[in-house]
């Protein structure tokens, strides 16, 4: 059994729309998929009304965080998607992307780079615009040569040239409100050391506290030491350690199923949600 539980569609920064997701993931292989576009949910729908007999869905959403100055990002995982308290706090942060984007533009063009908005909008398309889009303009511009190398200090990184930072949650806050929403929460790519600062294991082990279920431990942002390292704090605090691609369709390298996780921890996560149930493909037919 083969589970990718991190991916992301045309409704946030990925390639692929989400119908498109769930068909190529049937054609890599994969058994399940969780669809976790940033901040929103708005891609599940078509997503379900596409899955192929087969697959099965994992309705999800990557949240934004930010704790002592430093970003992080939350896995959330069947999740009522329309209780009131969850549902707010994601439009806050859908709301506040478009004028930051603005504000990385007009911070890029004070740099001496040619970009313009339009540029931008036209890469974000119906998306959730976010850095990877201006990031695919700098590429297009030929400033950098590939989306990783816009996420760089002289860029767009965490307090880098061109960076502003824009409404997040609390982690603590999220933990609780995807509880509450009756979800499941894992840390996405806790020690990717190359998209700027992380928590320490101290604030881990809070987190923990704090009711966090698991942690992102394979990763492609992750080296062989690194994911060891996150697999014993994992056991060591009693948290989940999953794998995941983080595809983004052509925006990364990464492919679906790159990474995966394996079918007990899976499992977990369905017994620990109640606020929503894995979807079963349906030959891409809705009765």
């Amino acid at each position: 059994m083969r589970i990718d539980l991190h991916t992301h569609s045309t409704a946030s920064d990925g390639t692929d729309t989400p119908a498109e997701l769930v068909r190529n993931a049937a054609a890599a292989g994969l058994d399940v998929i969780a669809l976790t576009d940033h901040d929103t949910t708005r891609g599940h729908a078509e997503a379900i009304a596409a899955l192929p007999e087969g697959v099965t869905l994992v309705t999800g959403a990557e949240l934004s965080c930010r704790i002592d100055g430093v970003s992080l990002h939350m896995l959330a995982y069947l999740f009522d998607p329309d209780e009131p308290e969850l549902l707010a706090e994601r439009e806050l942060v859908r709301d506040d992307r478009v004028p930051r984007a603005r504000a990385m533009v007009t911070k890029l063009q004070e740099l001496g780079v040619p970009i313009e908005w339009g540029q931008v909008a036209r890469i974000a398309g119906d998306g959730s615009v976010g850095r990877p889009h201006i990031a695919t303009a700098l590429v297009e511009l030929g400033v950098v040569p590939d989306v990783s190398a816009a996420f760089a200090p002289d860029w767009l990184a965490d307090g880098g040239r061109a960076y502003v930072q824009k409404h997040e949650l609390d982690p603590f806050t999220a933990i609780r409100l995807v509880k509450a929403a009756g979800g499941v929460t894992v840390f996405a790519h806790p020690l990717a050391v190359k998209r700027g600062r992380t928590v320490p294991e101290t604030v881990m082990a809070e987190l923990a506290a704090g009711g966090l279920d698991g942690i992102e431990v394979d990763h492609m942002d992750h080296d062989e030491p690194t994911r060891a390292r996150l697999r014993g704090l994992a056991a060591d605090l009693g948290l989940l350690a999953t794998g995941s691609s983080d595809y983004h369709g052509s925006r990364k390298t990464c492919e679906l199923g790159e990474y995966t996780t394996d079918p007990e921890i899976y499992g977990e996560i369905t017994r620990r949600a109640t606020g929503a149930f894995p979807v079963p493909g349906a030959g891409g037919r809705r009765s």
